[in-house]
């Protein structure tokens, strides 16, 4: 086991649920794709998402805090040119902006 193995968390390396290719997207798409792909999958869901957006990982854990879904961070992989990053869903999510997913909904009540 490497030094970059055991600080990864083990949840990170689980099978996906659903995996995201985000490659070539930054971070306006990338979390306007990811938003759109699991606003059906159960909580528990953990998600894969692939990116060569060199900002995602200050965004992903950024989003993952305003919705409360939970960051699992970086997954060990082959080496190539995307990094894969895995959150997992919260059964409660805040809604954000169809939009503009890094802003909460407005409140409807």
């Amino acid at each position: 086991m490497t030094a970059a193995d055991a600080a990864t968390p083990k949840a990170a390396a689980e099978a996906p649920d659903l995996s995201i290719d985000g490659t070539g997207l930054l971070c306006v798409q990338l979390l306007l794709r990811l938003r759109a792909r699991i606003a059906h999958l159960p909580a528990g869901a953990v998600v894969h998402i692939h990116t060569t957006d060199p900002a995602a990982p200050l965004d992903l854990p950024a989003w993952c805090h305003l919705t409360g879904h939970e960051y699992l961070g970086q997954v060990p992989h082959e080496a190539t040119d995307r990094e894969v990053y895995a959150l997992r869903l919260t059964s409660a999510p805040v809604p954000t902006r169809p939009d503009r997913p890094w802003h909460p909904a407005p409140d409807t009540d």
